[in-house]
């Protein structure tokens, strides 16, 4: 009945003042009361707030993004944002101002390795994003107290808004520290090792790429430690990846690499990614499902879509022409990129890597999961149980 009666009051306050939101227009702090100079946390220029009050002898109470109340100087207040606008800088204030090679507006950076972001601000609410160690995150505002809860969302919609621990946000972490301290613990001390491991590798992800091998090395020295088979077969795959990263073809050549790629299907090549609808009637007979699909980017050949067991096509049957968006690798249908690089259902995702790693696009938030790109769109490869699932054609809006 707690939790009801909070997420009640959490809405009620997002509806009731909703048509009170304002700017804050330069680096101010969220004091306790007016006329204090005791603080709760950090606005940097930009932060959103919902006013609570009118103005009270040059003070409004405000509440932060956050859901954290108090009080704010009324200079520092605005219904919009100006060029103009004339920004102190307060120097205690942690949150990085404004883009940097990392993030566009406010930020700093997550300190702990697998994140969840939740929908409240709340340790029982909806995890809405696992976040990792290096990710830039949107903050406005940043509570005093490391056990609050902050918003990472830069937005106070309840649709949007992600929270998690002050602790756990900070500046950019440093990965010579990490490996300093790495290295300078117990090898016994096998807990300490994992956690910082796992940070370094997440880091490493977030990096140049060049640092991803020397970070999984010394994760892999922990999970021997665990014998662990699923940890170590899954940690020898992200290696071979992260050797095939660091040697990454140029775009030029992969480009050549793919240019006459095409589908095998049922023993019919596709010319390409390309056939028309009656080569793919003739082949599939009538698909399983029509729809019709949004494409605000004019990105496929029609919003017309055909969708089979075997794979999903773009159809314009006016022009008798239908373009392959998906296809489920089995035993009738393979990726054909030339006549020595064939994609069937019997290649191994480790062989792959091994084959194919100079050429790939990978993300440590997408597992199994892999892009080679075209001049104007890209194969996305999936692996399940360790074999190649399907390939999709992703086209660039």
């Amino acid at each position: 009945m707690k939790k009801f009666y909070f997420l009640l009051a959490f809405f009620c306050s997002i509806l009731l003042h909703s048509q009170e939101r304002y700017f804050i227009n330069s680096d101010t702090r969220l004091y306790t009361s007016a006329n204090t100079s005791n603080f709760l946390g950090y606005f940097k220029y930009g932060a959103q707030v919902q006013l609570l009050s009118e103005n009270l002898n040059g003070w409004y109470k405000v509440q932060a993004d956050n859901l954290t109340e108090g009080y704010v100087p009324g200079k520092f207040i605005s219904k919009s944002l100006n060029a103009s606008d004339i920004k102190t800088t307060d120097p205690e204030n942690p949150i990085i101002f404004g883009g940097d090679n990392y993030h566009g507006s406010n930020h700093l950076f997550v300190l702990a390795a697998g994140l969840k972001a939740r929908s409240l601000p709340d340790k029982n609410s909806k995890i809405r994003e696992i976040l990792f160690t290096g990710d830039p995150v949107t903050i406005d505002y940043l509570p005093k107290n490391e056990d609050e809860w902050v918003n990472i969302s830069g937005s106070f919609d309840p649709e949007y808004a992600r929270f998690t621990l002050r602790k756990f946000v900070g500046k950019r972490p440093d990965m010579k520290v990490l490996l300093k301290d790495f290295d300078n613990l117990n090898v016994e001390n096998i807990a300490d090792r994992k956690t910082i491991s796992e940070r370094i590798v997440e880091l490493a992800w977030n990096s140049d790429k060049t640092t991803l091998l020397p970070a999984y090395q010394r994760y892999y020295e922990v999970i021997k430690q665990l014998n662990d088979p699923k940890l170590l077969a899954d940690t020898e795959l992200n290696m071979a990846i992260a050797r095939g990263l660091m040697k990454s073809k140029k775009a030029e050549e992969i480009f050549a690499f793919t240019k006459k790629a095409e589908f095998s299907l049922k023993g019919t090549k596709t010319r390409s990614l390309y056939l028309s609808q009656t080569e793919l009637v003739k082949i599939f007979g009538k698909p399983t499902k029509k729809a019709n699909v949004s494409d605000e980017c004019g990105i496929y050949l029609s919003d017309l879509f055909y969708y089979y067991p075997d794979l999903e096509v773009s159809v314009d049957e006016k022009k008798n022409q239908a373009e392959i968006v998906k296809v489920f690798i089995n035993e009738n249908n393979k990726l054909i990129i030339n006549a020595n690089s064939i994609l069937d259902n019997s290649i191994s995702e480790k062989a792959f890597i091994e084959k194919y790693g100079t050429y790939i696009e990978a993300s440590l938030k997408s597992p199994h999961k892999y892009s080679i790109v075209m001049e104007d769109s890209q194969f996305r490869l999936e692996f399940k149980d360790g074999k190649l699932f399907s390939v999709e054609i992703f086209f660039y809006c």
